[in-house]
């Protein structure tokens, strides 16, 4: 089974919300300095369960990435992890690009790299949550799409069995391939790379392609953004005093009806 991965780089999610930064000119944002970006998290489990199918089925993992020369960092993290090969898309047009133009580019990729069973990307970039670029893909790709997936259940010769997430549980859906998944948290728990896969990853080169290697114009943002704000949330907490769990608990009981929650 040959399976294509797209890949992220983003902001660690875990800085501080005081550290953000904003790039204003970009309208991004962008890593403090001294904190690494990473791989976007759910890129990271849609990476997994591909490895987990090739473990499986056999054939090849290929990871693609959109960005700027510095993403080479996350893809070599692919590598590391597991994957047999990565490309990445760094034409300075595209890193503009709204999420129909970066669709289109991977899809663009993809048809180069060809052979492929399956593709599978992370269901949402925890810098934007938008959701939209695995669908631009599978449209250009005339591909079937289901997301967000939890669980690939079952690969049967042409066709798969997964569970899609709803707000009441999931269905289970039968898909036929090539197909696109959107993954999710819920599938599985990323690993971490070896040292052998970490010294074999700094060995390797990565491409990089141009919009002139996949036969694309070059890509104008299609959505201006004038603003871009970050808005941050301050929480207070109180301490309930007591001498004993029995004081506290009646302590937290009064103040709970003094707030109205009971």
């Amino acid at each position: 089974m040959n399976i294509i991965v797209t890949v992220k780089q983003v902001a660690d999610p875990n800085i501080p919300p005081s550290d953000i930064q904003l790039d204003p000119a970009a309208m991004r944002i962008v890593s403090p300095f001294g904190v690494p970006p990473v791989m976007n998290g759910y890129d990271a489990n849609a990476l997994e369960e591909a490895l987990r199918l090739r473990q499986k089925h056999g054939g090849r993992v290929t990871v693609v990435g959109l960005g700027d020369d510095s993403s080479r960092e996350s893809l070599k993290g692919a590598v590391a992890m597991g994957a047999d090969s990565a490309v990445l898309l760094n034409d300075p047009d595209w890193l503009h690009a709204d999420s129909a133009g970066v669709g289109q580019a991977l899809a663009a990729a993809i048809r180069k790299i060809g052979n492929f069973d399956l593709i599978l990307c992370g269901r949402q970039a925890s810098d934007t949550d938008g959701g939209q670029v695995l669908h631009w893909i599978a449209e250009a790709l005339d591909l079937p799409a289901v997301s967000p997936v939890s669980k690939i259940e079952e690969v049967d010769g042409r066709t798969m069995i997964v569970h899609r997430l709803i707000e009441d549980g999931y269905q289970r859906l039968r898909v036929e391939l090539p197909a696109l998944l959107g993954v999710s948290s819920e599938t599985n728990e990323p690993r971490y790379p070896t040292v052998r896969g970490t010294m074999a990853a700094g060995r390797t080169l990565i491409p990089g392609w141009k919009a002139s290697d996949l036969g694309l114009q070059a890509l104008a943002p299609k959505v201006e953004l004038r603003q871009l704000q970050i808005q941050l949330r301050t929480s207070n907490a109180e301490l309930i005093a007591g001498s004993s769990g029995a004081e506290q608990g009646a302590a937290l009981a009064d103040k709970l009806r003094e707030l109205g929650l009971i």
